[in-house]
């Protein structure tokens, strides 16, 4: 099974130019290094702010720009990683591992991607081949952040 881990937003994060405390970036890099050498990582990263991003939303054939930065803090995202496990208990029992990323309260979310199996009653088995196919193709994503 593959999960998205991810690391919420606080206001601290949100800052532009803020940069996180080197024990605390530390700390950090001791846990990826455990989840590299436990063969758990697929990708992970850091984001910038979301004052340098943007939203695009949509209405119907209508697409409108919204530039950050983005007001509610809480629903943003800072980070994350991509993990393969066996189980949403394991990724929970690594999550607490984790060093608190950042000062103060935060939060980290656990949410399991969907695999192509999934859409079995959607797609034949000829499409769901030639789709995990193609994602095998996909050049690896893994940062070393």
């Amino acid at each position: 099974m593959r999960f998205m881990v991810i690391v919420k937003a606080t206001a601290e994060s949100e800052k532009e130019g803020a940069l996180p405390d080197p024990q605390l970036m530390a700390d950090m890099s001791k846990f990826n290094e455990e989840l590299i050498k436990a063969g758990v990582v697929l990708a992970m990263d850091g984001l910038q702010p979301s004052c340098k991003g943007a939203r695009v939303k949509f209405s119907g054939k209508s697409r409108t720009v919204v530039d950050g930065p983005f007001a509610e803090t809480k629903e943003l995202v800072a980070g994350f990683w991509i993990w393969q496990l066996k189980s949403l208990a394991e990724a929970i029992e690594w999550v607490k591992r984790c060093p608190n990323p950042h000062y103060g309260d935060s939060e980290i979310e656990i949410r399991q991607i969907f695999e192509m199996e999934d859409f079995a009653p959607l797609l034949s088995e000829e499409e769901i081949q030639y789709k995990v196919g193609r994602r095998a193709e996909l050049p690896d994503q893994t940062s070393n952040t």
